[in-house]
């Protein structure tokens, strides 16, 4: 009888580690049964470094270390597209680079990272419009240029997954499902997170709406949730530093009970999708800043890390969508018995 298609489970590496090194995140991971994991800030021994500055010696250190560990990653949680899109002050700390250096360098080399990590899915955003301005004005923009990325990445045989996140143009599902309408490429595909949406003050029930927008380009799912808010913050600049209130998937606003059981009803389909690509399944990759987050990170700590964990997984138990931790099966294994 061929098994029901299940979730892999997977986490942003640094959110488990309190001094991001390499071997307390794969520590962390492994203790907690996770086979996969998504890279962003790493310490392989000369300082915390975004994956993108890795240098070679580092990466073929962190890959033996992988082997050691039983890790695999899943996706290369890289900055690409939180940069500005226009040359224009507006009050904010973002950069502008020019397109054709972005592409020519910076998404080129999380092209080689993919490669030299055997992942076939970089993550990334859809560009900071200027403050204070409406997204929906940017939307061709920003389409054009993540349709020349989503091409590089598929030159190099890889996916580009698109972030859902406050203050970029594709701050929420509707728009982000607009901007993948419009790029149309095999190589993009869509990343939900619901508490991404939550900070903006979307309901619950909203929540869903911009989650049944993103479904038809959706290619995995980042696990993080909010406590309620009031809709104050909507279409409003959100201050991302000064986000405080991320909880675990079970206990919070996005709802998360009814996304992840619409979702088992799509996996058969999606994961064959994206076996077709390359990629080994549907990815629920957490990142739970349990302890804090910000524009580019976030941290849960070792023991937030498996109390999100549990968390999520008493979800996907409620819904019944079947996942896989590691066992003593996999331990003999390990050992070659």
């Amino acid at each position: 009888m061929a098994q029901p298609a299940r979730v892999l489970l997977s986490a942003l590496a640094d959110e488990a580690a309190f001094h991001l090194s390499a071997v307390e995140q794969f520590t962390a991971l492994a203790a907690l049964g996770l086979e996969y994991y998504s890279l962003r800030h790493i310490d392989v021994g000369k300082g915390v470094k975004n994956v993108m500055k890795l240098t070679l010696p580092e990466i073929q250190k962190l890959r033996h270390l992988e082997d050691e560990y039983g890790l695999n990653v899943a996706s290369i949680a890289s900055p690409i597209g939180k940069v500005k899109l226009v040359d224009k002050p507006d009050g904010t700390k973002n950069v502008y680079v020019p397109f054709k250096q972005y592409l020519a360098k910076d998404v080129a080399r999380a092209c080689e990272l993919a490669h030299a990590f055997e992942t076939k899915l970089i993550r990334g955003f859809s560009f900071y419009p200027p403050k204070g301005t409406k997204p929906e004005a940017f939307l061709e923009e920003a389409a054009d240029r993540l349709g020349q990325i989503a091409e590089a990445c598929h030159r190099s045989d890889l996916t580009f997954g698109l972030e859902v996140e406050a203050n970029l143009v594709g701050q929420t599902g509707t728009l982000l499902a607009e901007i993948h309408r419009r790029v149309n490429h095999p190589a993009l595909v869509l990343v939900f997170d619901a508490a991404n949406l939550t900070v903006q003050g979307f309901s619950t029930a909203e929540v869903y709406r911009e989650w049944e927008a993103m479904k038809p380009g959706l290619g995995w799912v980042h696990i993080k949730d909010y406590r309620k808010v009031s809709g104050k913050a909507r279409g409003k600049h959100v201050d991302e530093h000064m986000l405080a209130n991320f909880v675990p998937a079970d206990i919070g606003a996005g709802g998360h009970d009814k996304i992840l059981a619409d979702l088992k009803t799509m996996l058969p389909s999606l994961s064959k999708k994206l076996e077709r690509r390359g990629i080994p399944g549907v990815f629920l990759d957490l990142e739970p800043h349990v302890r804090g987050g910000g524009q580019f990170g976030g941290t849960s700590g070792p023991d937030g890390m498996g109390i999100a964990l549990r968390s999520l997984c008493r979800v996907l138990d409620r819904v019944k969508v079947a996942y896989h931790l590691r066992d003593f099966d996999d331990l003999l294994a390990a050992r070659g018995l």
